[in-house]
């Protein structure tokens, strides 16, 4: 992107909704009520309520698409990014109240930047104030995890530990960035596909830079259920998905890689009696076959990050301890 004035960039919001007015309508205030302008794109993926008639007669000026039937979180945003042609994409949950200057902090940090960073990692908030997300770091086994969440603000950090790109629930990037190296992976039909997103940025060598600044709030667990069964399988097929995709258990870490989703699954199977995570591990895999990555980047890996933190990673409090 050439340098140009703040006020000239522009940015498409694409927000993809699945029900929930009770949570939609705050979010799509939020964003009518921006300093910044921004173009604000719905898109419902045949939610399973009347949330896209009310968005509709709520929002006139908002421009409203609806899936005929339900596409999932990759092939809905997809959608509305092919649908506008800003400078720079921003994925909004909907079940994010955004800061009246979110949009204006992320167009500043696009000019700010140098032309090789593709994304923007806004800090969001959870409703008790702690830290909700502040980007996505990953381990060498490409296993991705949300910075700093649950821990209080004071603690969080821009740098470090290393940022690989931003997190699904406020996501922001330029679109020619996107067009080099693709949209989200509709082969996902929800999580993982922001992580996938990252790793192929940073194949294609760009960068990404996280903001310090409290950008909006993130609800949470909105559209499939934060700790249920399918919640659980959902993650587990992106999981599966990306291992095959990436080639990891090929790498000097395969071992690693297996060891952790032996431990993780055995859990879920005894603690819970539970085979999501399993189950939906196998079905990323099968889906994955034919599915070419290029290598695993070398910056944007957290390669510090061994056996055993990778575990500790995954337990609730990590970052609040």
């Amino acid at each position: 992107m050439p340098d140009t004035d703040i006020d000239q960039v522009t940015i498409d919001a694409v927000v993809p909704v699945y029900g929930g007015w009770q949570h939609v309508e705050p979010c799509l205030k939020a964003l009518a009520s921006q300093t910044y302008p921004v173009n604000v794109i719905v898109i419902d993926d045949c939610g399973p309520d009347d949330t896209a008639d009310r968005v509709a007669a709520a929002f006139p000026e908002l421009t409203l698409l609806r899936n005929e039937t339900n596409r999932g979180f990759a092939a809905t945003c997809n959608r509305g990014i092919r649908e506008g042609s800003a400078d720079v994409v921003v994925l909004v949950n909907s079940d994010v109240i955004a800061e009246a200057t979110l949009m204006a902090d992320i167009a500043a940090a696009f000019e700010a930047a140098p032309a090789d960073v593709a994304s923007v990692c806004p800090l969001l908030t959870t409703p008790a104030g702690l830290v909700d997300s502040q980007g996505i770091t990953a381990d060498p086994t490409c296993a991705g995890f949300v910075r700093f969440h649950g821990a209080p603000l004071s603690r969080q950090n821009p740098a470090d530990p290393i940022v690989l790109g931003p997190y699904g629930a406020v996501a922001a990037y330029r679109r020619r960035a996107l067009d080099e190296v693709g949209l989200l992976d509709e082969g996902i039909f929800m999580y993982g596909e922001e992580l996938d997103l990252a790793l192929r940025l940073r194949a294609g060598g760009y960068g990404t830079l996280a903001l310090d600044q409290p950008g909006g709030v993130h609800i949470g667990g909105a559209s499939a259920g934060e700790g249920t069964p399918r919640q659980i399988r959902l993650a587990g097929f992106g999981r599966g998905y990306l291992l095959r995709a990436w080639g990891v258990l090929g790498t000097r870490h395969g071992a690693m890689a297996l060891a952790i989703e032996a431990i993780v699954v055995l859990r879920r199977l005894i603690l819970k009696r539970d085979a999501s995570a399993l189950v939906g591990r196998i079905q990323g895999w099968r889906a994955a076959k034919g599915v070419e990555r290029p290598q695993i980047p070398a910056e944007g890996i957290d390669r510090s990050i061994g056996f055993r933190q990778s575990i500790g990673m995954r337990s609730a409090g990590y970052w609040s301890s």
